[in-house]
């Protein structure tokens, strides 16, 4: 009969965070190289080298993949048989755990649980607590896998109870379109079908734990009912044309991943949950003879893809001396180098922002003819400026948009993916833009920043108002002063491109 020590368990568990907030599973990264090579669309294909070139560069630097360092998920398959030799809980050990890998001083990862969600929204500072989901097998062994899971693609679960007789299929093909970009692709599609609602979503969560395989299963064919669906879902999301990070491109998703479980005669519950570019997961087995050992994969396993600016194609921009004018100027879909000094800001710092022009009070900081980065960093180490700093999902300050452009001065600002209406309208209104950077190159953009200050809001933490001072940081413009969307207008193309390419059997 094995025995799990309490200290082992703590330790496999913080070792297992670092691990993957450091490491891409080499399954996901050689599927995305695959992409990579067939990729036609210039903007996907210079956006998947950015992630490629980001992922090695994180695992030589032993720093985050993303600045979105997820939060902690955990599937614990305990043993019967099994005996713990410990004093807390398993959620404290989980905890604990968890509490020592974000806390890491050599490799610090972002802090981002929040208590009292209805509420006050404070940050718990230390990523506690995680989530965890129990099963008990039979046997005397312990299976733990580790995930940490960003905003970004959470925030893009589905859920929906269908009726018996509907279509999964063309339900998946209605709903993805209208997620957006914010879950970075290329990633992989997690479905859960069957049970009841909860279970459903717990089987579309577990179900992105499996190894990308979906190239053996194009080899081999479907054996069964669920392969079927799994190929067809992963012809016909393609064939959507969205692409790498919304752009427009062949390669939406690397795999599709189903698992199902026995329903009631009258329902049929189907869940949707994406994993993003910064997919991080780990499987191990404590059998009560020490902790885990993760061997580090080897960097000649990462696909040979080297991203650099390229300055025959790009224009730099110098933000210190930038004017409405030169903004209004920029086309669809042009690559800039950004250089310069600019202001950052998320969700609680354009709360705060409307608070205080509500009740009138000066804010803090002058946004006349400056540019916001959407950006919560992690904390840097050494000689960083700062850490990871990849941009945050843009939709979120939407609503927040007209407010800035009409009220502050502001003239242009950097995020991840699309825009929704509301601030494409506000964009257009004001002759302002709207610049994307690729989620999933946290480290690769944060390279490009040289120092890095606080000037405003620092109890909100990673929330804060910065000033960055960069050096060639690469953007596309995603909405020009005319209201034109590349995230519109790039997958239109794509899917008419594909809709034209000949179908070869499997």
């Amino acid at each position: 009969m094995a025995t799990i020590k309490q200290d082992d368990f703590i330790a496999s568990i913080a070792d297992a965070f670092q691990y993957i907030s450091i490491y891409h599973p080499l399954d996901y990264i050689q599927a995305l190289g695959k992409a990579w090579e067939r990729e036609e669309g210039p903007a996907a294909k210079d956006a998947i080298a950015q992630i490629l070139t980001n992922s090695r560069m994180c695992a030589e630097g032993r720093r985050p993949i993303c600045q979105d360092t997820g939060i902690a998920v955990v599937f614990l398959k305990i043993g019967m048989d099994l005996r713990w030799d410990a004093k807390l809980s398993v959620q404290e050990m989980v905890d604990e755990g968890v509490r020592r890998a974000y806390l890491h001083p050599d490799n610090p990862l972002r802090a981002s649980v929040l208590h009292d969600p209805a509420g006050k929204r404070t940050n718990s500072k230390d990523n506690t607590p995680a989530v965890v989901h129990y099963e008990i097998v039979p046997g005397d062994h312990l299976e733990v896998i580790c995930a940490a899971k960003g905003g970004g693609s959470e925030n893009k679960a589905k859920m929906v109870m269908l009726n018996p007789s509907d279509s999964i299929v063309d339900w998946v093909l209605k709903t993805l379109p209208t997620m957006g970009a914010g879950w970075c692709p290329p990633g992989i599609l997690g479905i859960g079908i069957g049970g009841t609602p909860e279970k459903a979503m717990l089987l579309a969560k577990e179900s992105l734990m499996a190894p990308v395989d979906m190239h053996e299963l194009l080899q081999r064919g479907a054996k069964n009912r669920i392969e079927e669906l799994r190929l067809e879902l992963y012809d016909k999301v393609n064939a959507l044309g969205i692409g790498a990070q919304g752009l427009g491109g062949l390669t939406t998703v690397l795999d599709v991943k189903i698992m199902d479980y026995p329903t009631h005669a009258a329902s049929l519950p189907v869940a949707l949950i994406p994993n993003c570019a910064a997919t991080r997961h780990v499987h191990f087995h404590l059998d009560g003879s020490g902790p885990a050992h993760l061997p580090p994969p080897r960097l000649e396993d990462w696909p040979a893809v080297t991203w650099q600016a390229d300055e025959k194609q790009a224009t730099r921009v110098q933000l210190d001396t930038l004017t409405k004018s030169q903004v209004a100027a920029w086309k669809p879909g042009q690559v800039l180098l950004l250089n310069g000094r600019m202001l950052t800001g998320r969700d609680a710092a354009h709360k705060r922002i409307a608070d205080m022009l509500g009740k009138g009070e000066k804010l803090p900081v002058d946004f006349t003819d400056r540019i916001i980065y959407y950006v919560g960093p992690v904390d840097p180490v050494r000689d960083e400026a700062v850490g990871p700093a990849g941009p945050t999902t843009a939709t979120r300050m939407d609503k927040f948009t007209r407010m800035m452009l009409e009220q502050t001065g502001l003239i242009a600002m950097v995020g991840k993916a699309e825009r929704g209406p509301t601030a494409i309208a506000a964009i257009k209104d004001n002759r302002a833009a709207y610049l994307m950077a690729v989620g999933g190159a946290a480290y690769l953009v944060s390279k490009a920043i040289k120092s890095a200050k606080v000037v405003a809001f620092a109890d909100l933490g990673m929330e804060a108002i910065y000033e960055f001072d960069v050096v060639d940081m690469p953007v596309t413009v995603a909405v020009d002063s005319n209201g034109t969307s590349v995230h519109e207008t790039g997958p239109h193309e794509w899917r008419v491109k594909i809709g034209k390419i000949p179908v070869v059997p499997h």
